[in-house]
């Protein structure tokens, strides 16, 4: 079968595609996914780089966290899918291939969505949802602030913020990006632009009267953090997501205790399979049928063949895109 392969760490030439030994039989409680589409992350360009290794057992040199597929051979003991039924799901690597075993409880049907939309889905809403509702706990008339908003997490956190009745307050760093992203101004109330350092504190403040918001859901890190200090309300809860601009900062803790904050870190790929089936669940229950009727919608920024997965990736590393990168495997087009 057709993979993803990383020859040595470091740049994107790097990246080719080889031919490997097909995936065995699914285990006990897994299915085979012949997959269609898989989506580019953050995780790929680190992982590439030599910067982020998946969890034991996954090989290190085969990237993807997320695919959407076809069902073509189930385990024993799989009750919930069938042969030829459409899903989607994650995984701590390897997804990047065009077979993958996965177990059944990180995977969801996605009947009454195209291939592709339903690439675009497993990462980022799953992720999205985990922190801003299962952890965040955002409730109806909140304000949240996300940051790197124009990212695959940044507009699925958005969408769903609004779906939960939360004012919607987003970053970044590109002023092209900003007048782009007016086109979502229904699930977007206001954008602040950060091209000339993390300075938005002072502005979103402005927007909320004072007050501050009640949520941040961060995806960078970084010198963003103390600003983030600076505007949050009374009580707000902070969700570190990534650390793009950096992994350290110098933190003002007097603020943390007088606004009576809580910082939480997350990250979803290293959890154990039980956690991570969990939000699954959790996603499936609250999220999945609003994709589905349409009322949420994944945003897909572009779409690369299998060949030129190096491009996919420069796109990403150039922070370029608006929503999701997706790869097609050439079975799709056939």
């Amino acid at each position: 079968m057709k993979a993803v392969f990383i020859k040595e760490f470091g740049g994107r030439e790097n990246l080719e595609i080889r031919e490997i030994a097909e995936t065995g039989r699914p285990n006990a409680g897994e299915i085979l996914v012949r997959v269609s589409f898989a989506g580019i992350n953050r995780a790929d360009i680190l992982q590439r780089r030599g910067l982020y290794p998946p969890p034991a057992g996954f090989d290190p040199h085969r990237p993807g966290l997320e695919f959407a597929g076809t069902v073509v051979a189930m385990g024993d003991g799989v009750d919930a899918f069938s042969i030829a039924d459409s899903v989607a799901g994650i995984t701590s690597g390897e997804a990047q291939s065009e077979f993958i075993n996965v177990d059944e409880r990180l995977v969801f049907s996605t009947d009454g969505l195209g291939a592709e939309a339903a690439g675009a889905i497993a990462e980022v809403y799953v992720t999205a949802h985990d922190a801003l509702v299962s952890q965040a706990e955002v409730s109806p008339g909140e304000t949240v602030l996300i940051h790197a908003i124009a990212s695959g997490v940044g507009l699925a956190a958005a969408q769903i913020a609004k779906h939960n009745c939360a004012t919607v307050i987003g970053t970044t760093r590109s002023v092209e990006k900003a007048e782009k992203l007016k086109e979502f101004s229904a699930f977007i109330d206001h954008i602040v632009v950060t091209n000339e350092g993390p300075a938005f504190a002072d502005e979103v403040l402005r927007l909320t009267d004072g007050r501050g918001v009640d949520v941040v859901i961060d995806l960078v890190g970084g010198e963003y953090f103390p600003e983030e200090l600076r505007a949050m309300a009374p009580k707000g809860r902070i969700i570190l997501v990534g650390l793009t601009a950096g992994r350290k900062a110098e933190l003002d803790m007097g603020l943390m205790l007088g606004k009576r904050l809580t910082v939480t870190g997350t990250v979803l790929r290293s959890r154990p399979t039980e956690e991570k089936a969990a939000a699954i669940a959790a996603f499936r229950q609250d999220i999945l049928p609003h994709l589905v009727n349409g009322k949420l919608f994944p945003i897909i920024d572009s779409v690369f063949p299998l060949e030129q997965i190096s491009k996919a990736h420069a796109r990403v590393e150039a922070d370029e895109n608006i929503g999701k990168v997706l790869i097609i495997f050439p079975h799709v087009e056939n």
